[in-house]
């Protein structure tokens, strides 16, 4: 396939639909936690605000000043977080990353929309990007848990 060609495959509908409903953006009064996170490699910054409540993300918002890969996995991220444990979101990064760097499965539901970033597999300079909102989730629900 040619540069172009694997660019456009890349960039399809279903991610770029994804960019344009980015669900909980925006930030939260007063989080339990909030994590901010950056691509050194292309800028990309993404920053979560949530809190706990019995263990589980009760409110959750998101900043993403981030490329069109970036954005829609902020968007799978926040059509699944509310009501994750710390473990499943450090399991939803642990997957992604493996799924993008591995070629491992799709993460487990509800963040197997994760699947529309497969292609994403080929441009390893795209990771860092992918992983920030999933990766900013998982420490400030960390850091929440923590505080309690």
């Amino acid at each position: 396939m040619s540069e172009t060609s694997d660019l456009i495959k890349l960039y399809s509908g279903r991610i770029l639909a994804l960019t344009a409903e980015i669900p909980h953006l925006g930030r939260l009064d007063a989080p339990q936690a909030r994590v901010r996170k950056r691509s050194p490699l292309c800028g990309s910054t993404v920053t979560v605000d949530l809190d706990l409540q019995d263990g589980r993300v009760s409110r959750f918002a998101q900043e993403v000043k981030a490329c069109a890969l970036g954005q829609a996995s902020a968007s799978v991220l926040g059509g699944g977080v509310l009501g994750r444990s710390p473990d499943e979101l450090e399991r939803a990064a642990t997957q992604l990353k493996d799924m993008l760097k591995h070629e491992g499965p799709v993460p487990d539901a509800p963040f197997d929309g994760f699947e529309a970033l497969i292609p994403a597999r080929e441009f390893k300079n795209r990771h860092t990007s992918i992983l920030l909102a999933v990766e900013a989730a998982a420490e400030a629900a960390r850091q929440a848990e923590g505080a309690r």
